[in-house]
């Protein structure tokens, strides 16, 4: 069975493209640029992965990110944090090493903006561009190739590789600079760590007041409380069901990106610290894997 849905891709000229990094979100998405009609070349720590990836969807796989890159117009990566994004880009088997003059690097990884501009000036002094770019939908929309992308780079760039993106996603936007990007997934972060805590909170008095949850949630989600969160997790919450992706562990290494950011900049961030402690607990009791839904085992 294949391991992304059916798309709809419209059409664009093929290109030769690269990916880094064959996670939860990098394999799917470097199956839509395949099937998007892309020459694809794939690296993964583990090649076996890699060689399964090229298996199923036509491509090729490379042993390092300096051989995945060669001859790519872009480069596509989607790693866990900032070192490990050093690690495929910069050194003698990285990624920089091998990109032809005028290549697109394009970070989809939740990182820092600090490293995104480290990377986007090291960029500019070989000759090559680079967008930061990470996304917003989850695993769930990598597979549906409905992801919505946040970047920051050179506006010439970002138009060559919007509808190459298109593949994978439903909207691919420029909000500034080398950096922009991430700083706009930190408040989407922020947003939701706020939203999961509300929705956990009033599931949880609904349930001590012995309300049929689901049916509020029914009847709410129709008025100004809706949200995506409501929708898409209030059910499962009700059902303590945890397992719809994106893990307590990732929401905390995103979470102390945006406390970081906001030590710089000098944001006040009261809720999100507090529910980062939260967070916490959770990790905790164990529950490292869980959904970001999960929060509302803390107040049962």
């Amino acid at each position: 069975m294949s391991t992304i849905n059916a798309k709809t891709y419209e059409p664009t000229a093929a290109r030769s493209v690269a990916f880094l990094g064959l996670g939860v979100m990098g394999l799917p998405m470097a199956g839509h640029l395949a099937r998007a009609g892309h020459r694809t070349t794939v690296y993964n720590r583990s090649a076996a992965k890699a060689a399964a990836w090229a298996a199923e969807f036509g491509g090729r796989s490379a042993a390092t990110p300096r051989e995945a890159a060669q001859g790519a117009d872009i480069v596509f990566a989607c790693v866990g944090n900032d070192d490990d994004l050093r690690s495929v880009v910069l050194g003698p088997d990285g990624a920089f090493a091998g990109m032809k003059p005028g290549a697109i690097f394009v970070d989809h990884t939740t990182a820092s903006a600090e490293v995104a501009r480290e990377l986007g000036a090291e960029a500019d002094g070989r000759g090559l561009k680079f967008i930061d770019a990470p996304v917003s939908g989850g695993n769930l929309g990598a597979i549906n190739g409905a992801l919505t992308v946040m970047c920051g780079g050179d506006a010439q760039a970002f138009e060559t590789i919007k509808p190459v993106a298109m593949a994978f996603s439903k909207a691919v936007t420029l909000l500034g600079g080398n950096g922009a990007g991430q700083l706009a997934k930190m408040v989407n972060q922020i947003a939701i760590a706020g939203l999961v805590q509300g929705l956990a909170e009033a599931i949880a008095f609904g349930e001590r007041a012995g309300l049929d949850m689901k049916a509020v949630l029914g009847v709410i989600g129709k008025g100004a409380a809706q949200s995506w969160q409501m929708d898409n997790r209030g059910p499962t919450m009700v059902d303590a069901r945890f397992d719809f992706g994106f893990a307590v562990d990732w929401m905390r290494k995103d979470l102390g990106l945006c406390l970081e950011e906001a030590r710089r900049n000098g944001a006040r961030l009261p809720v999100t610290a507090l529910v980062d402690q939260f967070y916490a607990d959770i990790q905790a009791a164990g529950g490292n894997r869980l959904d970001t839904s999960s929060l509302i085992k803390r107040l049962r």
